[in-house]
């Protein structure tokens, strides 16, 4: 009877922390990542604004801060974020619902683990000076 209770006290306590930590628990494959990229180089490069801003350097960066990109929306400019895997996948999903009047014409990536995906590959590229030199 002291296990049951035991193992229903530790199963209880990991379902009460396992939502908390689920984009730290979850890993992207840069790899899978790398194919999905193919669908934003239409708008979007690593190492040049195209369309939209450069991806080079987006992990940890603020939103709307590229200085040689002008084409932000003013909801991008004023936004107060900061690009890290939550507020990316959060933006991936539906970018019209998370940032109304974002400038970004893109209908969303709606499963979870294609959004770390990419995310992964973009923070792998984004930490290779051979693709993304420091600015």
């Amino acid at each position: 009877m002291g296990l049951s209770r035991f193992a229903f006290g530790f199963f209880a306590a990991a379902v009460l922390v396992a939502p908390v930590s689920v984009f730290a628990a979850t890993k992207g494959d840069p790899a899978a990542g790398e194919k999905m990229y193919t669908e934003c180089e239409g708008c979007h490069s690593l190492k040049d604004n195209k369309l939209g801003p450069r991806h080079c350097g987006l992990i940890g960066r603020k939103a709307g801060s590229v200085s040689d990109y002008p084409s932000y929306s003013h909801a991008m400019r004023e936004s107060g974020l900061t690009w890290d895997v939550k507020t990316l996948s959060d933006f991936l999903a539906e970018p019209f619902s998370y940032l109304p009047e974002t400038g970004m014409g893109y209908i969303g990536i709606f499963d979870q683990q294609s959004r770390l995906d990419l995310i992964a590959y973009l923070d792998k590229q984004g930490k290779d000076p051979s693709v993304c030199p420091p600015q």
